[in-house]
């Protein structure tokens, strides 16, 4: 697993699969669904139809990602 960079970071849209977030948080596939699945998944992960969606704002913010210097 590669983790993301802060670029790729700040270049996430809204809201995410939950592979993404893992890969954001440095964790694996397997024990990110096995978070989810607990309700631990460290950041809110939204259930839409089969599939889960993490906010990227919630997810930046724990990282301690800011989007100060960003261009508009």
């Amino acid at each position: 697993m590669v983790s993301m960079s802060r670029a790729e970071l700040l270049e996430l849209p809204v809201v995410i699969d939950l592979v993404t977030a893992a890969r954001a948080l440095g964790i694996g596939r397997t024990r990110a669904f096995e978070l989810v699945r607990r309700g631990e998944f460290p950041v809110p992960a939204i259930r839409v139809g089969s599939t889960w969606r993490v906010p990227t704002a919630p997810l930046l913010g724990m990282l301690g990602v800011t989007t100060a210097g960003k261009p508009s």
